[in-house]
Order: structure tokens, then C-alpha cells, then sequence
């Protein structure tokens, strides 16, 4: 028995059919004009307050400051206010003119609470206006109302965003248009287009405040994210840098280990095998170690990188970067307070950048100003306190702004040991940088 499989094809209808561009432009069209204007029309939207570290009310003293804050609510009353003053000039039939100003008046303030609904109100007091009006005048909108949908329309636009103001704009002219259409021109003379002239003015006005208010937020947004990559660049190069220098000093030690340990069966006569057993493990516990470092810190080198050949600084070397400074015009002091003993090569080579990068700041941005450079041996770590007094008034050297590295450099180290750092300008207008680096007691102890 043969079995047939039949396959079953959806015949070409309005679900597979594609539509042309014009007719999905059309269609999108549409959709957005029902989402700008149509849904939640008259959501409430109240207009927020000015803050009081605005740019004007800032400016107002004291009490000011608070009414300052509703000055754009104030200015819209003031505008609806009026629009209500110039329907009410007919003094013939007050009562209509009461009834015209307050369809004048009434979409104004709407505007504060539901802009959108505003613009819909402003229209039916368009045509309320238009009807009950009486004598010669302008059409369809009457001098009240022409002036109230003027201002809707600025309100609404400033409120939302540029493609509702377009699309209000477009209603706006279909309403002039269909009204002059089915008027008789009897005594009225048309208004549509002063009111689409002056109305696109005001939108385009509003629409280029948008587009640039945009553009300084999305200018701020980008500096911010530029200053951000640019302190974690920096901070990564720091990092960069230490683990280099850690790399080379913890590796230096490592090697010597193993070394030693392999040279150390060599220099006793007939050891025991178990000294033999417990040496070659620790030449293969340093090797395994030192691989893995490299394995791991090796990766921020660069592929240009070099180590060094010479032995990393340390405090002993301090005396030579003093005397360096003061050949560049600082001048400098050194003080020394404890009982000085050599350190783990980690804090000896950190405590040399600190200082050396502490002066190199004084240099750039007090120059011809004294500095003086404390080292304080005490227990449990070293102390360091660098403090530079403020440039003489009439100097002659020109400060370099820097770019806050070195500062963000020393605290990459000092966290890195555990330590602690405060950095910050003295009472007299100097800088001052203290650090403690802790050392572990049984560290010092072997060191010494």
C-alpha cells in the first residue's frame, strides 16, 4: 500500500499579500496620529513645577523662589486671561461674550492638566464661538478664539513632541480648510491662513527648541559616558602598570626559591633523603607557582613590553629621586622617624611610586613651592606623608592642569596592599597625601 502525502498551501489572500510602501507608509501614518491624538487623549498630565535650582528661579531671593516655580503655570493663566479680556470686549451682548471668552479661556488652562484633550477643546470652542458669534468678523476663528488655539497649540507642542505638533498643525489646516469650504463668505473674511502661517512659525520655533534640547542631553549623556571610559581606561592602566611591576618582583623571589632549593642538596655532605624529597618539592611547588603566575599576570604585558633588567626601586633609592627633583627646582625634605628595616619588595616599590608620583604632582601644579617627605617605620607598616606647601603668588612657571591620574594611580596601590590613603589641600592652599602600607609582622620579621 503506497501512502500519499498531500501538502497543504495557504492560497495567496490578505494574510500573505504584501502591500505596497506607500500603503504601509499611509498606515503608519495613521497609526501614529491615533496614538499622538487619539488614545488617552485626556489622560491627565499635569505640567510639573519648576525646580527651585532652575536657571530662573535661582535667581529669586528667598521667598521668590518657591512662587518662581509656578511661573510657567502663571504664564499660561496669564495668556488664557487674556484671550478671556478680548472675548469680553463686546460690550453689546455681554453674555455671549462671557460665553465666548470662557471657550477661549477654558482650553488654555486644560492645557496645564491634559494637553492633548486641550487641542480637541480648543477646536469645539472653535466652532461654539463660530456659531453663537454675531455681526462681521473673521472666520471660523474669532479674534478670542484665534488667539487661544495660537497659544494650545505652542502649550501642546513644548509638552510633547515634535510629530504630535505636526499633527496638530495638519488638523488644524483640515479644519480652516472644511470650515472656508462650507461658509458662504457673507460679511466674514477668512482667517486660515494667518492662523497656519503664525501657527507653523510658533511649531517650527518650538520644534528647533526641541531638536537642540535633545541634542545638549544627548551631548551630556555622551561626555558622561566619555569621562567614564575615560577614568576606567585610566584606572585599567594603572592596574596595568602595577601588575606589571608585582609580576616582576613576585616572579624575581619565585625563581630564586626554586633555585636555591635545587642548589641546596648540593652544599650538605650525604643528606638525609628526606631533606633531598622535601627540597625537590619546593623547587616543584616554586616552578608550578611561577608558571601559573605567568601564566595569569603575563597577560597585561603588551606585545612591545620589556622587563626590565634592573632591579626594581625601593625606599634605599630614595635619596637619588630627591636629588633628581631638586636638580628640576623643588625643594624637598626628607624626614625619617622609626626603626628602618627593609620591607617586602611589594610595599618597598609602592612606597617609592607614591613619593615619586607625589613630587612629580608638586612639580606640575606648585611649582617653586617646598615640599616635605615623611617615612614613618612603625609597627605593623610604613607610614608616608607628602605635603607640599602652595606656589608663591608671583611665580614664574606655569602649572599643568593634569588629568587627576596620578592621584587615582597611588590609591590603585595602596588599596591593592590593603592600605589606606587620604588625599587633599591643606588649610594654607598646599596639597597633602598620607598613606599607611600595613606589613604583616611575620613578614618584617623574616625581611629582617
Amino acid at each position: 500500500m503506497t501512502e500519499t502525502t498531500h501538502t497543504q498551501t495557504t492560497p495567496p489572500g490578505r494574510a500573505g499579500r504584501r502591500h505596497s510602501p506607500e500603503r504601509q507608509l499611509a498606515a503608519n501614518a495613521l497609526r501614529g496620529l491615533r496614538q499622538d491624538l487619539f488614545q488617552d487623549a485626556f489622560r491627565y498630565d499635569p505640567l510639573p513645577r519648576l525646580g527651585e535650582a532652575g536657571p530662573l528661579t535661582r535667581r529669586l531671593p528667598g521667598r521668590m523662589r518657591e512662587y518662581g516655580a509656578w511661573s510657567r503655570h502663571l504664564l499660561v493663566a496669564f495668556g488664557g486671561a487674556v484671550a478671556l479680556f478680548v472675548a469680553m470686549a463686546d460690550e453689546e451682548a455681554p453674555l455671549l461674550a462671557l460665553l465666548c471668552g470662557l471657550c477661549a479661556l477654558v482650553p488654555v488652562l486644560l492645557t496645564l492638566v491634559r494637553p492633548v484633550g486641550a487641542f480637541w477643546v480648543s477646536l469645539a470652542g472653535t466652532v461654539v464661538t463660530s456659531v453663537i458669534g454675531r455681526g462681521e468678523g473673521s472666520w471660523p476663528w474669532a479674534p478670542a478664539s484665534f488667539l487661544s488655539h495660537l497659544l494650545v497649540l505652542t502649550v501642546v507642542a513644548l509638552r510633547t513632541r515634535p510629530r504630535t505638533a505636526a499633527w496638530m498643525w495638519t488638523l488644524t489646516a483640515v479644519f480652516g480648510v472644511l470650515c472656508d469650504m462650507g461658509s458662504d463668505g457673507g460679511g466674514y473674511g477668512t482667517d486660515t491662513a494667518p492662523m497656519l502661517f503664525l501657527s507653523a512659525l510658533l511649531l517650527l520655533i518650538v520644534t528647533v527648541r526641541h531638536i537642540r534640547r535633545e541634542a545638549q542631553q544627548e551631548m551630556t549623556a555622551q561626555q558622561t559616558v566619555t569621562a567614564h571610559e575615560r577614568s576606567r581606561r585610566t584606572l585599567l592602566e594603572e592596574r596595568t602598570t602595577i601588575a606589571r611591576e608585582l609580576h616582576d618582583v613576585v616572579a624575581h623571589h619565585m625563581s630564586v626559591v626554586a633555585i636555591q632549593a635545587e642548589a641546596a642538596p648540593y652544599r650538605v655532605e650525604n643528606p638525609p633523603p628526606e631533606l633531598e624529597k622535601a627540597f625537590v618539592t619546593i623547587r616543584e611547588n616554586a616552578v608550578a607557582a611561577l608558571t601559573e603566575l605567568r601564566r595569569v599576570l603575563g597577560v597585561v604585558r603588551a606585545e612591545d613590553y620589556e622587563a626590565p633588567e634592573a632591579p626594581q626601586p625601593t625606599l634605599a633609592d630614595l635619596d637619588g629621586l630627591l636629588a633628581n627633583v631638586r636638580e628640576a627646582g623643588l625643594v624637598v625634605d626628607k624626614a625619617v622617624t622609626g626603626a628602618v628595616r627593609e620591607l617586602p619588595q611589594g610595599v618597598e616599590l609602592s612606597a617609592y611610586r607614591i613619593v615619586q608620583e607625589a613630587l612629580s604632582n608638586t612639580l606640575r601644579h606648585a611649582p617653586g613651592a617646598d615640599a616635605r617627605v615623611e617615612i614613618g617605620y612603625v609597627l605593623g607598616g610604613l607610614g608616608l606623608r607628602l605635603v607640599n606647601a602652595p606656589p608663591p603668588a608671583p611665580h614664574l612657571i606655569k602649572t599643568s592642569p593634569g588629568a587627576g591620574h596620578g592621584v587615582t594611580g597611588m590609591r590603585e596601590r595602596v588599596s591593592m596592599l590593603n592600605g589606606e590613603m587620604t588625599a587633599g589641600p591643606t588649610d594654607d592652599g598646599g596639597y597633602e597625601v598620607t598613606v599607611f602600607l600595613p606589613v604583616p609582622a611575620a613578614a618584617s620579621e623574616g625581611d629582617a
